[in-house]
């Protein structure tokens, strides 16, 4: 089945362009129906779209969401309320006397960001092309308000959160990442071609990437630093960037990297990477407990609440950086393996909904955030199994922490935003600049796109 409605019915439910007979497409030159079928036959030769197919449907059509999206996102909402009380139940029993101090927050901004979710999912993500600029302003200042002695809260020595007054502390790196994809998806759109140039497309693309790149650099926060690099180097090549300038941003960012140079504890999480063993009590403790805990559970796990690193009393952070190792433990190799394919699919359909998107923007951005949300679900389960170096990265919808979780979720709404779009051929947004695939798909630069999937026509 077509994304599009068949033209019979299209015309049962539109009519010309001008919405009624006699409309500005009859007064321009003619009716519609004097072109005759041969007229239409010989466009349809040439690969062209035909006139009376382009006069019925100035309008675009509005569809189910993506659901698939929308089950996969819930599940892991859910696999992380359920593994977050599940680890940190006996910690939060020995310091507050409450096992509810750590999920009761978590479950409350769950609720918060399912309603922004279905916010989002019913708004057309076009409007945030108006506010892309103003969300990126916003973002760096509060992420420079973060090194403002007594309105950041330092943790572990890193100042990554403001509180603000009776506001609950929030982590502007989180905001961040989804103004970074918005304004990104936006200014890539409405560059076009131009994007392979070195002054008019790399340069400023630097510009925009290495403020809240340093920004957040400067905490410190390399894993967050990472998804953020990643994630904007991967828009930028979807956009048409060229290869041979990503390697020169690749190695202008490691030369950047060894002017400033790392924190000294940063160094000392690579070395205790590379042999953790040599310190196993210290510097290692993170990568070998996290590693014991998977062996530990074996094939099947040891079953839910039956974690002998229950509560983070042996593995710190074990209800956020290294809550996939409490997965493994509990659930074995096979619930970490779901796990793992629940964001395969998330990647999948994300990618899907790019490549159907009806145009640039919803293209790039709907890349972005699957490219955002994957990307960090990668590196926080690559610090877990020993891959990468301890970085003090979440995993998406699963681990404690509400700016996380509520921010995603309202990405995750933009996304089924645009996976409830379709358009058709010659309507408003089918321009040169905007979609140039001769399918009157979205046009990604480099894409080897195949038959995709057919979506359900049914109306919203």
């Amino acid at each position: 089945m077509s994304d599009a409605l068949p033209l019979g019915r299209r015309g049962s439910l539109r009519g010309p362009v001008g919405g009624a007979r006699g409309g500005p497409a009859e007064r321009a030159g003619g009716s519609v129906r004097d072109r005759g079928p041969r007229a239409d036959r010989g466009e349809a030769a040439r690969g062209r779209t035909p006139a009376r197919q382009k006069a019925s449907a100035l309008n675009r059509e509005r569809h189910q969401a993506d659901y698939a999206i929308l089950v996969i996102v819930v599940a892991l909402t859910a696999v992380g309320i359920l593994m977050v009380y599940s680890s940190s139940a006996m910690k939060a029993y020995l310091a507050t006397d409450d096992t509810l101090a750590i999920v009761g927050p978590q479950i409350g901004w769950a609720a918060l960001g399912m309603v922004a979710l279905t916010a989002l999912m019913r708004v057309d993500y076009r409007y945030l092309r108006f506010i892309s600029v103003p969300v990126y302003l916003f973002a760096i200042v509060l992420l420079v308000l973060v090194f403002i002695p007594g309105l950041n809260v330092v943790v572990g020595g890193s100042a990554r959160w403001l509180k603000i007054g009776p506001l609950p502390a929030l982590h502007p790196a989180e905001i961040a990442k989804l103004a970074m994809v918005i304004y990104l998806a936006h200014w890539f759109a409405k560059r076009g071609t131009r994007i392979k140039g070195l002054w008019s497309g790399t340069i400023p693309f630097f510009v925009i990437l290495a403020p809240i790149v340093a920004l957040v650099f400067k905490e410190p926060d390399l894993g967050t630093t990472m998804v953020i690099a990643l994630t904007g180097v991967t828009m930028f090549f979807l956009a048409g960037g060229r290869l041979l300038h990503l390697v020169a941003i690749g190695i202008a960012g490691l030369v950047a990297l060894i002017a400033v140079g790392l924190e000294g504890y940063q160094m000392t999480r690579i070395r205790s990477w590379l042999d953790p063993w040599s310190d196993p009590l210290g510097t290692g403790f993170h990568t070998i407990q996290g590693l014991l805990a998977l062996g530990l559970g074996g094939i099947l796990g040891a079953g839910l609440g039956e974690s002998r690193l229950a509560g983070g009393l042996f593995l710190p952070n074990a209800s956020n950086d290294y809550i996939f190792a409490i997965i493994g433990e509990e659930f074995g190799l096979i619930g970490a393996g779901i796990v793992i394919l629940l964001f395969i699919g998330l990647a999948y359909s994300g990618i899907r909904v790019s490549l159907a998107a009806p145009d640039t923007f919803g293209a790039l951005l709907a890349a972005g955030i699957t490219a955002w949300l994957c990307i960090q679900a990668f590196i926080n389960i690559g610090v877990v199994v020993a891959l990468i170096p301890v970085t003090g990265i979440t995993l998406p919808f699963i681990s404690a922490g509400g700016s996380s979780l509520t921010i995603s979720l309202a990405a995750v709404g933009i996304l089924l935003s645009i996976s409830r779009e379709t358009v058709e051929r010659g309507t408003w947004n089918d321009a040169a600049a905007d979609r140039r695939g001769r399918d009157g798909r979205a046009y990604l630069p480099g894409s080897r796109r195949g038959a995709i999937p057919a979506r359900s026509t049914e109306r919203a």
